[in-house]
């Protein structure tokens, strides 16, 4: 058994690393689509942020502090976010069901970033 204590460790520690992986993945994320890099790593400003990439208002975030309504909610804005980078509903499904991979996929990948919902980014 674990001593006292040492779980709640090994917790905070998968806490964290989850943390950095989806710092990191937002930074690249950011950086194609042209948000600010430094909000990857705030807390909630980050959300913000994938909501104005993906073209949804403000204040969606919101949405994500009604229980039930966040899971549609987080699809939703999945779905957008795959399409904001030329991708389908599988992509969305990778999205909702191995996170981590797919993120970092959009991230450090060959995805290009679309525009809000695919559309093309008019410079």
């Amino acid at each position: 058994m674990l001593a006292d204590g040492a779980g709640a460790g090994i917790g905070i520690g998968f806490g964290i690393i989850g943390y950095i992986l989806y710092s990191l993945a937002f930074v690249g994320i950011f950086k194609k689509a042209g948000q600010p890099v430094w909000a990857a790593f705030v807390p909630i400003v980050n959300y913000y942020f994938v909501l104005k990439t993906v073209g949804r208002p403000g204040w969606w975030l919101l949405l994500w502090l009604i229980p039930c309504v966040n899971i549609i909610v987080l699809i939703i804005v999945l779905n957008d976010l795959s399409k904001s980078f030329g991708h389908g509903v599988g992509f969305t499904l990778g999205l909702i069901f191995l996170a981590p991979i797919f993120v970092l996929i959009l991230a450090f990948g060959s995805s290009e970033y679309r525009g809000t919902g695919g559309l093309p980014v008019h410079a």
